[in-house]
């Protein structure tokens, strides 16, 4: 097959969800114990890509950009996941924003939650087609939700597609703000602040370079030109503060905030390998308050 066939190379599917995925799968290749995040099926996902992609990772797996992309992807995701899964949290619908290669809802045993898929229709169906040459089956709980952020919100297309309105929703929102304007971030948040009250977000952004470490510049200076040659200009730097006002600007109350390094334990951190913990992003979880009077 010409490789200008291939999924990933379709007019507006997103190369970075590629090198997320790769991301995950290459963590449980080349790294040490403990494994922070283990997603079994991102190999599978990145389809006749994973060769090239992961053979990054095998043969230099101790460079700091490629251990760096690691750490950022399996910390979010186990960050994520974590509050996601907790228990009695009573939140049955998740909701993932820029969903890319994520496989969540391909390696959870079904009837706990509903899940909605949301990204860029052309994303989605490369997806739809890597899934099928995978042999994985899209699972009944899963709905894709096509939406291109710069132009449209998320909530009417969700309930559309047939999201409870009334019922909280756990949202994620991972690897996307740095890749909006800060127009387009507001609006999001301001929509998704009409959802249920009792709804959860998890968001992640990159910091600007004042917050940084050296680790987390020297990471940024790199990417930042080979995925704006790609397509996908970096756009928007927020500090924690910043986005705490966002959230709290569109109705949310802020949970918590963590940098990468503790995101996940301690523990998780006495390593033998190359992933060291950066500052270079953090995360922010955030909820909707249950109305009184």
């Amino acid at each position: 097959m010409n490789s200008a066939d291939f999924p990933a190379n379709a007019p507006g599917v997103s190369r970075t969800a590629f090198t997320a995925a790769a991301a995950r799968a290459a963590h449980l290749l080349v790294d040490a114990a403990p494994v922070i995040f283990s997603d079994p099926l991102a190999e599978r996902f990145l389809g006749e890509r994973a060769e090239e992609l992961l053979a990054y990772h095998r043969l230099h797996g101790e460079h700091p950009v490629l251990a760096g992309a690691r750490a950022e992807a399996v910390c979010r995701s186990r960050f994520t996941e974590a509050r996601l899964l907790r228990r009695n949290s009573g939140i049955d619908q998740y909701v993932i924003l820029g969903a890319g290669l994520d496989s969540f809802a391909y390696r959870t045993p079904p009837g706990r939650f509903r899940v909605f898929e949301v990204d860029h229709p052309a994303t989605q169906a490369a997806k739809r087609e890597l899934l099928a040459r995978a042999g994985v089956a899209e699972p009944p709980s899963v709905t894709f939700v096509p939406v291109d952020f710069e132009a449209e919100q998320p909530r009417e297309r969700l309930v559309q597609c047939g999201l409870d309105p009334v019922r909280p929703v756990f949202v994620s929102w991972l690897g996307v703000t740095v890749y909006l304007t800060p127009a387009a971030i507001a609006a999001t948040l301001r929509d998704l602040g009409g959802l249920a009250p009792g709804s959860e977000i998890v968001t992640d952004h990159l910091l600007p370079p004042e917050l940084r470490d050296a680790a987390g510049n020297a990471y940024a200076e790199a990417v930042g030109p080979v995925v704006a040659g790609q397509g996908e200009p970096w756009h928007t730097f927020l500090s924690p503060a910043a986005l705490a006002t966002l959230l709290r600007d569109a109705g949310f109350e802020v949970v918590e905030q963590a940098g990468q390094q503790h995101s996940i334990a301690a523990e998780l951190w006495q390593r033998t390998d190359a992933l060291r913990p950066a500052a270079l992003s953090a995360l922010a979880h955030a909820r909707l308050p249950h109305r009184t009077g």
